[in-house]
């Protein structure tokens, strides 16, 4: 039987690899940052959200995405609003001058999607999907359920 993938490494390996190059073609086409792109594709897709609802979706801090928002909205990508019914709630706005950057961004994340993905046959696409939603949606319970001791292996 083959050595099951070391998950860690790979994950680790790939996701600094995507990000670098992502990185640097998203500062070149719209002058972004991946989180940034990431903050304005979601508001595309459903406006008025509030930090806590894009922290969570962007997988940062509230309090490192709440610097990051700040940086955009003096760039004039988003706005910040407060709720009229609790004012304590705080809703981000994607601004016009964003909505081209999504648009000339977008396409280019959906074609390096379909190149990474160009290798595999559709079964192994959708194990692939299956494998990183089940890695996104329940890696706190999986890495809480282990039993471990030290010295272990």
């Amino acid at each position: 039987m083959a050595k099951p993938p070391k998950i860690f490494l790979l994950m680790n390996r790939a996701h600094a690899a995507i990000t670098r190059a992502s990185e640097r073609k998203t500062q070149a086409l719209a002058d972004l940052s991946m989180p940034q792109h990431g903050v304005l594709v979601l508001l595309s897709k459903q406006d008025g959200q509030t930090v806590t609802q894009l922290a969570k979706a962007v997988s940062m801090r509230k309090s490192s995405l709440s610097g990051l928002i700040d940086r955009m909205v003096e760039r004039g990508f988003v706005r910040r609003a407060r709720e009229d019914s609790d004012g304590r709630v705080v809703r981000i706005y994607l601004e016009p001058a964003a909505e081209n950057l999504v648009q000339r961004t977008v396409p280019f994340v959906q074609h390096v999607n379909g190149l990474l993905l160009a290798p595999f046959d559709t079964a192994e696409q959708e194990v692939i999907g299956r494998f990183l939603t089940h890695l996104a949606e329940n890696a706190e319970d999986v890495i809480d359920q282990a039993k471990w001791r030290e010295g272990q292996e």
